[in-house]
Parts: C-alpha cells; structure tokens; sequence
C-alpha cells in the first residue's frame, strides 16, 4: 500500500463510519433551504433567513433526536412569542422591555415549561418580537412583524422535520453497532 493509501484510508474510514451522518445532514439541509427559499419567496416575497436557520436546527438525519429538538424548538419558540408580544403590549416603549422580556422567557422556559432542549429559544423568539416593536415605534406594527416572524420560526420548523421523515424513509440510518447488538440479544424486532 503507498504511502497515499495510508493517508486516505482514515478519512475514508471516518466517512463510513458514522453511516455518512454528515452527509445526511448536509443532503438535508440542501433540501430544506431550498424548499424554505422557494416557498416563502413565492408566498411573502420575504428574507428566509429566519426560517431556513429554525430549518437547520429542527433537521438532524436521526428522526428520534430531530424530534426532540422540533418540540423542544416549537414549545419554546411560542413561549419567547408570548412573553415577548406580553410585554410588547403591556406599558409604554422603552429599551428595558428587551432584557426584561429575555429574562421573563428564560424563566418562564426554565422553570413552567421546563424542556431545556432549545430553551434558548424563547428568549432569541421574544428579543425577535420585542425589537420590532421598539424599532417600528408601534406596538401594532411591531406586533404583526414579531408574528410574521415567529411564524417564520414555526415554518422553518415545520420544513426540517418534514425532510427529515421524508429522507428516513428514503435513506435509513442504520441502528449504531452496540444499539443493533442489544435489539438482536433482547429479541427484538423493531426494524
């Protein structure tokens, strides 16, 4: 074997080793991007980058853990949504609603909702909802795009865990090796 062989040998193996998990990813993002892009150009004409980024992290090629980030995403995005449209609403304009906002979210993540997965959320959703009231100067208007943004959050959710069910089904990932070792001792047939 030459001295090339040797090198490329471990990335091959790296490669293969975690079932091309990166690869996965990568197919998946391409693909939720590009369907997040298209269909909110087509419906709103509006920048997605919100969307696509709440995409990203509600992707992941292993259905179990996309699932649990997804409702760990949503359920703290709504929480940062109605604390951040809460305090939007109650009282005049000031800056001191945005960290009042940011801390009532993080506890209100941590301590009622308590689901830590993504419990930055809530308050990257409420600072969302918070700055476009304060930089519209209009509670009303600063409403409806703090919306517009959640529900951008919510789309671009909703878009990585589509793909990500869809390209299970398309290109599975196998079992890890000591997982698949105890389903075949214990029995199981869960494949």
């Amino acid at each position: 074997m030459t001295e090339g062989h040797r090198r490329r040998r471990p990335v091959i193996d790296r490669l293969l080793e975690d079932d091309l998990l990166g690869a996965r990813f990568a197919l998946n993002v391409f693909i939720g991007t590009t369907l997040v892009w298209i269909i909110l150009k087509l419906i709103s004409d509006t920048n997605p980058i919100w969307a696509i980024a709440s995409m990203i992290a509600a992707s992941d090629p292993v259905v179990k853990q996309a699932l649990k980030t997804f409702r760990a995403r949503i359920i703290n995005c709504l929480v940062g949504g109605l604390v951040g449209l809460v305090v939007l609403v109650v009282g005049g304009s000031s800056e001191w609603k945005l960290p009042l906002a940011l801390a009532l979210a993080v506890l209100v993540s941590s301590y009622v909702v308590r689901i830590t997965t993504m419990w930055r959320q809530a308050p990257i959703t409420a600072a969302i909802v918070i700055a476009s009231g304060l930089t519209r100067h209009s509670k009303l208007t600063g409403i409806e795009h703090g919306v517009h943004k959640v529900l951008e959050v919510i789309f671009g959710c909703v878009v990585g865990i589509l793909v990500t069910l869809v390209m299970s089904k398309i290109w599975p990932v196998k079992a890890p090796k000591a997982e698949a070792g105890s389903h075949a001792a214990a029995g199981s047939a869960s494949h």
